[in-house]
C-alpha cells in the first residue's frame, strides 16, 4: 500500500479563489450572441459550471484518494490507529463528500433560477447568491482540510509494505545495527547514525535470488511481485524497542505491530558493547522468543566486540545465535519454503474450486 500517492488538498479561500479566476477566464475567452438578457445569462450559467466542476472534481479526487479502513491489511488499520485517530479522519473525508453534494444541488438550484431570469438584476443576484452559498459551504470545511492534511503527512510516512511476500522484521533495541543490516541486505541507503531512534519510520528493502542462478543475491529493483522472476525477499527495519511495554512510544509501538501482524521470521540483533543495558536486552530477547513469528539470533557490532566475549555471552545465557554468512542463506530457505507452501495452498484452492463445480 503506497500512501504517496495521497495528495495534498488547498484551504476554501485557494479553492474559491482558483475555481473563481477559471471561470472569469473562461467566461471573457468565449463569445456570445443573442439579446443582452440571453448573453447575461449565457455567461453566468458557464461561469457556474466551471465553478461547481473545478470544485467537485477536486473534492472528489481527495475522497477517492483515501483508501476504505475497513478494508485494509489488519497490519495498516492497526497502523492507522497507532498513528492517526481514524474516527476523525473518516468524519473529514465525510466532510468534504456533504460539500461536494451540497455544491451539486446548489448549483442545480441556481441553475435553474437564472434560466428563468427576466432581468440582468436578477441574474446578478442569483450569482451572488451562488458564490455567497458556496463559500460558506467551503469555509465549513477547512478545519477538516486541515486534519487531513495533518494525517496525510503521517501517512506519507508508512512504509509500502506488499502482501504475499517473505517478511523478515529486524528487531531489537535503537542504534543496534538494524538499519546498517538492512543495507548490507538489501543495498539500500537508509540513514544511520549513532545516536539512539535514528530509525523514525519502518525502512523496507527487497532481497532477491536469481531463478537461473540461485547463487546469484541481488537486491530486487521492482516491489511489484509480479515483476519478480526469482525468490523475492521484504526486508522491514523497524524502529528500536527499549523493552518497556507499560511505557511504549509510538515509534516502538510501529516496531512491535510488524513483528506481529506482517514477519514471517524476526532477526533479533544484540549489541554486548556496553552501549546499552545488556540485562534490558536480554529481557527483550526472551519475549520475543515466545512470540508466534520464528526468531534468529545475530550479535550485532563483531567488528568492535571480542569473539571470544560473544561465545562467553552466548554459553552463560544459552543463546543461539547465526552467523552474518549463513543468515542470507537461511533467509532465502525458508523464504523457498514459504512459497512452495502458498503455491500449494493456490493450488489446493483451484482444485477445489473445480471439484465445487462438477
Amino acid at each position: 500500500m503506497n500512501f504517496e500517492k495521497i495528495p495534498p488538498f488547498e484551504d476554501s479561500k485557494t479553492l474559491l479563489d482558483i475555481a473563481f479566476s477559471r471561470a472569469r477566464k473562461r467566461k471573457d475567452e468565449k463569445k456570445f450572441k443573442g439579446k443582452p438578457i440571453d448573453r447575461a445569462k449565457n455567461k453566468e450559467i458557464i461561469k457556474l459550471d466551471l465553478i461547481q466542476g473545478y470544485l467537485d472534481q477536486r473534492l472528489d479526487k481527495v475522497v477517492k484518494s483515501y483508501p476504505s479502513f475497513d478494508h485494509l491489511p489488519m497490519f495498516y488499520q492497526k497502523l492507522i490507529k497507532l498513528t492517526l485517530n481514524p474516527d476523525d479522519l473518516k468524519k473529514a473525508i465525510a466532510t468534504l463528500s456533504w460539500a461536494r453534494q451540497k455544491i451539486k444541488g446548489f448549483h442545480r438550484q441556481y441553475l435553474r433560477s437564472i434560466q428563468k431570469s427576466q432581468t440582468y438584476e436578477n441574474v446578478k443576484l442569483f450569482q451572488k447568491q451562488f458564490y455567497g452559498r458556496i463559500s460558506s459551504i467551503l469555509r465549513q470545511t477547512d478545519t477538516a482540510i486541515a486534519y487531513i492534511n495533518n494525517s496525510r503527512r503521517t501517512m506519507k510516512t508508512f512504509p509500502d509494505i506488499k502482501d504475499g511476500f517473505f517478511t523478515i522484521c529486524l528487531y531489537g533495541f535503537p542504534n543496534i545495527g538494524k538499519t546498517t543490516l538492512l543495507n548490507k541486505l538489501t543495498g539500500t541507503n537508509a540513514k544511520t547514525a549513532a545516536y539512539e531512534f535514528t530509525t523514525k519510520s519502518i525502512n523496507v528493502g527487497y532481497l532477491k535470488q536469481d531463478e537461473t542462478d540461485p547463487s546469484k543475491i541481488t537486491t530486487a529493483k521492482s516491489k511489484k511481485k509480479k515483476h519478480q522472476t526469482g525468490l523475492v525477499v521484504q526486508v522491514c527495519d523497524v524502529p528500536g524497542t527499549l523493552a518497556r511495554p507499560e511505557k511504549m512510544n509510538g515509534i516502538e509501538m510501529q516496531a512491535e505491530l510488524v513483528m506481529n501482524e506482517v514477519a514471517n521470521l524476526t532477526v533479533y540483533l544484540i549489541d554486548i558493547s556496553q552501549e546499552y543495558n545488556i540485562e534490558r536486552q536480554l529481557k527483550l530477547y526472551k519475549k520475543v522468543k515466545k512470540q508466534k513469528t520464528p526468531m534468529l539470533t545475530l550479535f550485532s557490532k563483531q567488528d568492535i566486540v571480542n569473539a571470544a566475549d560473544i561465545e562467553e555471552f552466548k554459553k552463560d545465557h544459552k543463546i543461539k545465535d547465526i552467523s552474518m554468512e549463513e543468515l542470507t542463506k537461511e533467509i532465502l530457505s525458508r523464504a523457498k519454503s514459504f512459497y512452495e507452501r502458498e503455491a500449494a495452498k493456490v493450488q489446493e484452492a483451484k482444485l477445489s474450486k473445480k471439484g465445487l463445480g462438477k
